[in-house]
């Protein structure tokens, strides 16, 4: 692979702007548009939510992360429970519409939000009569969306997501990211490929597509580099969204630089065959760095198949003196570099899927988007 880096060092020194801030497109949302207070804490969230949202570092869980939702009372004294309730009603939140249509609880004194992405059940899953009907929805303009009549027998549900409006760019991943609703819609458009099946999840973020794929599968590890609240993040949104989830997940960390966190949890990951991916390119030599994983991960048994979701992110160039996407140009070239590697133990194939697949989530889906196929068959 071209400009393949061979130490830690030359990745610290070659990333410029590492500590520039960003934020994703997904989760924009604006502090003027609050919504109607009713509506939002009642009928959005659900009694409860901005409870579940409050983090405690004295009170944690096991999972190193502590709702107030969640504490057990007899646990507590009564003082330290009536300050608790105080506090909160101190604390002041604002249900905000997010640029793609979710609903954002805000808050100005806490570092993350928590966000509402609500999908439409695919007709094969089968659901309970609590499950809601498709109701009227307002756009970012105000304007009622109408529900159409083909629409009516739908069923919504909700992922509940807590992540960071923005972070630097070494920790994007607390981030939710267009190429992670992408990939979740993928999922539920193929039950055959995902349902039942032992998934890995690899940079992960916070969790959003695998608490999608573990509406399906029969087992989820979700793995992402142990660094800033992400693992944190990720065990609190499955928490979250528990009763949406049939799978047995794991939370655990890879590091693209470090393969022996693989090792760690070789016997974790022995039966994986579907492993999942979504933008995961944004440097080069994370990208570089995330084939050399690829390629570790898909060399043992059984025979693997991977999908990678991802959006192309253009930018001006005086060099070129045009607008190219130098970061996906890159993932190009990764692609040829793992499609010549153990050629005498490994049959790859490796293709671009067609993206005409439904839409299940609510989200602007760009031409931009792609999804990639990459399969081992092990000789």
């Amino acid at each position: 692979m071209a400009s393949v880096v061979d130490s830690e060092e030359e990745v610290v020194d070659d990333m410029a702007g590492t500590y520039d801030t960003v934020t994703s497109e997904v989760h924009h949302f604006s502090k003027e548009e609050v919504l109607d207070a009713e509506q939002g804490d009642k009928n959005t969230f659900g009694e409860g939510e901005v409870s579940v949202l409050c983090r405690t570092p004295d009170t944690e869980s096991s999972a190193g992360h502590g709702c107030v939702a969640q504490q057990d009372g007899k646990a507590r004294g009564e003082e330290e429970k009536e300050e608790e309730e105080e506090e909160e009603e101190e604390e002041e939140f604002e249900c905000l519409l997010g640029a793609n249509g979710q609903v954002v609880l805000w808050s100005s004194r806490r570092e993350t939000v928590l966000s509402r992405f609500d999908f439409v059940y695919p007709s094969y899953m089968e659901m309970d009569n609590n499950c809601p009907v498709l109701t009227p929805l307002i756009d970012p303009d105000g304007d009622l969306q109408v529900t159409r009549k083909k629409d009516l027998h739908k069923k919504e549900g909700v992922v509940l997501i807590e992540h960071q409006s923005a972070t630097t760019l070494d920790l994007v991943g607390e981030q939710v990211w267009r190429g992670a609703l992408f990939l979740a819609d993928f999922i539920l458009h193929h039950p055959e490929i995902f349902r039942d099946a032992h998934i890995l999840e690899v940079a992960s973020g916070v969790g959003l597509t695998s608490t999608v794929a573990a509406m399906l599968a029969k087992q989820v590890i979700i793995t992402d580099v142990d660094r800033g609240e992400i693992l944190e993040l990720v065990n609190s949104n499955i928490k979250r969204n528990l009763d949406l989830l049939k799978a047995n997940v794991e939370v655990k960390e890879i590091d693209f630089y470090n393969h022996v966190t693989i090792d760690d949890i070789t016997d974790l990951i022995k039966n994986v065959s579907v492993l999942i991916a979504a933008d995961v390119v944004y440097h080069n030599q994370l990208t570089d760095a995330f084939f050399r994983t690829v390629l570790r991960l898909m060399g043992d048994p059984p025979d693997k198949t991977m999908y990678v979701a991802l959006e192309k992110r253009f930018v001006f160039t005086l060099e070129n003196l045009d607008t190219v996407a130098p970061c996906y140009d890159h993932f190009i070239q990764g692609l040829e570099w793992l499609r010549h590697q153990n050629m005498s133990q490994i049959d790859w194939t490796i293709e671009q899927i067609p993206t005409n697949f439904e839409q299940y989530f609510t989200y602007e889906r760009t031409k931009h988007l792609v999804l990639w196929k990459i399969q081992a068959k092990l000789k």
